[in-house]
């Protein structure tokens, strides 16, 4: 009896420990923050998503982070010890080898900063803050809040000083600079080459170093700053703009270290709350560290008095805040659209900056006056649309003439051109229509409509030999295989020109049975969506559920390979090589991808306001919106095994949709997904269809 006794005793206790490592193994924002949930180093190795741990604030054209020896398209790589120095700014997660990396300091000791080699041994980071310690016993520190920014190193006794590069940039991208010093403060602007090198951007800066400096000028863009007396430790306040110096002057922040880091922290942690997701701690903690990624780029580039520099180098000045550096033909899928919904006070500046961009003269790409560094802006009439539809003001008057004249210059030399070309053709037929110009909408609408025989020519006859290549005919990092899916503004022809549905589904099972789908890329990311408008919508939640949180294959890479060391495994992972090899973040746009899918709901076509539905991949997620509305995201019967939607449920009321609106959402209530090991092949739902038809 006494050892039953102990026995039924220890195994109670047992069961105790277990169902205290299970409850401490969950998330919730009740009792934890989503800011401390966070890992910056996500994506900072090799080529795997080009993301570095610098110190940042949301949608900021400043960023301090280190450079390493050797480094990937941010300066930085995780796996270096070798340190060269600091800068100030990189647009994370693009490819061309990235951009930015102005305004070079390195810390040294003794008297020449070539002989004073900086060996990493311990570092830290996270948002907001990053900090790294030497073997030769200096110590780094920077924390980011708004466009100001604050350095603190500590150092051994002894001479000790600053070596300054403001030729520095990534990829030899400097054009010019002039500075002025001036005491312990130096100040001046820098013009460098924009991502892909396409543009140039200036940036204005004020810094001041410390106390006791004394200066020495290396040649005509280096220097060095030692410092006077036995100090041991010493800051930096450093402040950019995308206006003048002086307004970099008067953004600087005079406050003590710890205080701006722990207002950086609790800003943060402010956007990142926009979600509250609850579940698996290590769910959430990747969760929240794509989440940040999101919050990197467009950058705010007008000032409190509300000037700022357009994309001719204009001084503008308006009530609103205005934004720069765009990366939109990566993420307009995803990324636009997310924070249409997470940061609605931020969009309306943002749309309203890409508006502008037309009365500028936009250009696909950067031009020659940028406020900040950019990449690209194709499809933005998309966007516009887009926004318009979710409630967004857009003056489509004002922009009209513009924006005709970017759709009569679009390009149909390559197949994916064409395509690509057909849905700024249909975007703007759908703003004539808006604008109540039936004659203008029809015209484009029939333009749009031209998709049809190019895709007859290039997509429809999958039995030739090239279909599988990458760059086949002129393609833009895809194959025909990849590309020929890309007609989001009308499936229902698609589906027609496919031969019927029946065809249609065979070739979708064809595509993701032979693993030709490319995720590290961006050209068929929607495909996974596109068997919702077919009776088979069963078999989008399996692929979104499969491509966010289980194992796949692989073949292709965004370097333009195929069939090379094909990947088995997770494609999102918390870790340093957390991507695909060669998969960019392309700021913000696979993050997005994947904060979509773990919330059950994603973009269908970027231009209507529209999602798809799918099981997400945490048992409730809350949506915290404008004005104290909420939208809860609830899984009945929540299990990472159950992967298919029985049933659906908005605010206790049968919901017989596949897809929901950005005006539900924004209504707040709550969305109850019943989950399902097994598909629901017999489905009755409401299937939204996008169509070209008059």
């Amino acid at each position: 009896m006494k050892l039953s006794f102990k026995l039924l005793a220890l195994l109670a206790l047992l069961s105790l420990n277990v169902l205290a490592q299970q409850k401490a193994q969950l998330f919730s924002v009740k009792n934890a923050k989503p800011v401390d949930q966070v890992n910056v180093f996500l994506g900072s190795s090799a080529d795997h998503g080009q993301m570095s741990p610098a110190a940042s604030a949301p949608f900021s054209m400043l960023s301090i982070g280190p450079q390493t020896y050797p480094k990937t398209h941010t300066g930085y790589e995780f796996l270096a010890r070798k340190f060269e120095g600091f800068t100030h700014n990189r647009f994370e997660g693009v490819g061309c080898q990235g951009s930015g990396g102005n305004i070079f300091i390195k810390p040294f000791l003794g008297n020449d900063p070539a002989q004073s080699t900086l060996i990493k041994v311990s570092e830290k980071a996270s948002p907001g803050y990053y900090e790294v310690g030497f073997e030769n016993k200096i110590k780094a520190s920077f924390t980011v809040l708004g466009k100001a920014g604050k350095h603190f190193y500590q150092f051994p006794k002894g001479p000790k000083g600053f070596y300054f590069d403001l030729g520095y940039a990534f990829n030899g991208a400097f054009v010019a600079e002039s500075h002025e010093v001036n005491g312990n403060t130096i100040s001046g602007w820098i013009t460098s080459k924009t991502t892909c090198g396409v543009g140039k951007y200036k940036l204005f800066y004020y810094m001041e170093i410390g106390d006791n400096v004394s200066w020495k000028v290396v040649d005509e863009h280096k220097m060095i700053a030692m410092l006077k007396g036995e100090l041991t430790s010493v800051g930096i306040n450093i402040a950019l703009s995308a206006v003048s110096i002086e307004a970099a002057k008067n953004s600087i922040n005079k406050n003590l270290f710890n205080t701006v880091k722990e207002q950086s922290k609790a800003d943060w942690n402010t956007n990142l709350s926009k979600i509250a997701v609850n579940g698996d701690l290590e769910s959430a903690k990747l969760f929240y560290s794509l989440l940040y990624r999101t919050m990197q780029s467009p950058y705010v580039i007008s000032e409190a008095d509300g000037t700022y520099r357009n994309t001719k180098g204009e001084i503008q000045k308006d009530k609103e805040i205005r934004y720069n550096g765009w990366a939109i033909w990566d993420n307009y899928r995803t990324q636009l659209p997310l924070l249409s919904l997470i940061e609605q006070d931020r969009y309306a500046g943002m749309v309203n900056s890409i508006a502008d961009l037309y009365h500028s003269g936009k250009k696909d790409y950067a031009g020659q006056n940028e406020p900040s560094n950019t990449v690209r802006s194709e499809h933005a009439i998309v966007v516009l649309l887009d926004a318009y539809r979710k409630g967004y003001h857009v003056d489509f008057s004002k922009i009209a003439d513009s924006l005709v004249k970017e759709v009569n210059g679009l390009d149909y030399k390559s197949p994916d051109k064409a395509l690509e070309s057909s849905y700024d053709n249909w975007a703007l037929s759908e703003i004539f229509k808006i604008l109540n110009n039936k004659e203008k909408s029809d015209f484009y609408l029939n333009k749009a409509l031209e998709y049809k025989k190019y895709w007859n020519k290039d997509f429809k006859d999958m039995t030739k030999n090239d279909v599988d290549r990458m760059q086949a005919r002129g393609l833009y990092q895809g194959t025909i295989w990849q590309y020929r899916w890309f007609v989001p503004y009308d499936f229902k022809g698609l589906i027609e020109l496919d031969g019927g549905e029946e065809s249609y589904l065979a070739k979708l099972d064809e595509f993701f049975a032979r693993d030709l789908y490319n995720h590290a890329n961006e050209p068929d990311l929607q495909v996974p969506l596109m068997y919702n408008v077919t009776r088979s919508g069963y078999k989008s939640q399996y692929w979104m559920h499969q491509l966010a949180a289980d194992t796949v294959i692989q073949n292709y890479f965004n370097d333009n390979s195929r069939g090379i060391g094909s990947y088995i495994g997770k494609i999102y992972r918390n870790q340093p090589k957390a991507y695909l090899r060669t998969m960019d973040d392309d700021a913000g746009a696979m993050s997005a991808w994947y904060v979509f899918a773990a919330s059950g709901f994603s973009p269908a076509c970027v231009g209507w306001p529209i999602y798809y539905l799918n099981v997400p991949l945490f048992p409730s997620l809350t949506y915290n919106l404008p004005k104290g509305k909420t939208f809860t995201i609830e899984t009945e019967n929540f299990n990472l095994k159950n992967k298919y939607i029985k049933a659906v449920f908005l605010n206790g009321k049968p919901y017989k949709k596949n897809f929901i609106t950005q005006e539900e959402i924004n209504a707040g209530g709550v969305l109850k997904i019943v989950a399902s090991a097994m598909p629901v092949k017999i489905s009755d739902t409401e299937n939204w269809i996008s169509s070209l038809e008059k």
